[in-house]
């Protein structure tokens, strides 16, 4: 997970840069947030070049830094599909980071501290860190004829499938789906993408569970040349805007979040 480790070290070092970051005047904290994003998409690839910081920090769209900074080129086809990625991403209620970041604001947290509470929760396995467990399992498989028996070997050593399923989505993730089909727009001589939907096919003809966001995220990342294990950075700058704005709405909410505890032990 080191894309999404080098975001969580950046944040606080931008929180440790800006003297008036307990300013909650609504003013200066919305150029805060923009600001933050900006930057958070821009520093996202400066542990593959630092260099690369300095221009995507000048481009004109959120989209534009994240590739620019990934080492991906700003083109008018690529910016277009990082966009509707970041916006699939950009949130999903209260899911485990959201919550994270609406307890965070509830205790009066700055803005960088509720993205860092972001952050760690989407570093877990679970969450955002399925997209590289994704990737990984792709790099098992190789190529497309491979994806059947791959499932089936895991299958039967009962082995999950990651980037599959979803508790809120029985019928199918459509954030997956459209990605999917974007990223098959975008490269459809992709080797890789080929060996994606050979994987997608193959759970399918097995009975299994649909993709999910973290399929269609590795097939962005594939169709849009990103480094291997960047994709991430997608779904942590997109959910970035979601979790600036739960803070924001916590914020206004006015009370703490403090969950009671029942004990039922001897």
């Amino acid at each position: 997970y080191t894309t999404l480790f080098r975001s969580a070290l950046a944040v606080p070092a931008l929180a440790a840069a800006d003297p008036d970051r307990f300013n909650l005047a609504p003013a200066p904290e919305a150029a805060r947030a923009r600001a933050l994003m900006l930057r958070m998409a821009a520093l996202a690839g400066a542990g593959l070049d630092p260099a690369q910081v300095k221009p995507a920090l000048a481009e004109p769209t959120l989209a534009g830094a994240l590739l620019v900074s990934l080492g991906a080129p700003a083109t008018p086809r690529a910016v277009p599909l990082m966009r509707r990625a970041l916006v699939l991403c950009a949130d999903h209620e209260l899911n485990a980071s959201a919550f994270a970041v609406r307890v965070a604001a509830s205790a009066g947290a700055d803005l960088y501290a509720c993205v860092s509470a972001g952050l760690a929760t989407l570093s877990g396995p679970r969450h955002g860190g399925v997209v590289d467990r994704v990737e990984a399992l792709l790099d098992e498989i190789g190529r497309p004829e491979h994806a059947a028996r791959v499932v089936h070997d895991r299958a039967r050593r009962g082995e999950e499938i990651p980037g599959f399923g979803h508790p809120l989505y029985p019928a199918g993730d459509p954030r997956g789906a459209l990605l999917l089909a974007a990223a098959s727009d975008h490269a459809p001589r992709s080797p890789r993408l080929r060996t994606i939907q050979a994987l997608v096919d193959a759970m399918r003809e097995a009975g299994r569970e649909p993709p999910s966001l973290d399929i269609g995220l590795a097939a962005i990342g594939t169709a849009l040349g990103l480094p291997p294990r960047t994709a991430v950075a997608i779904f942590a700058v997109g959910r970035a805007a979601g979790w600036l704005a739960h803070a924001f709405e916590q914020r206004a909410a006015g009370f703490l979040l403090r969950p009671r505890a029942r004990y039922v032990g001897p």
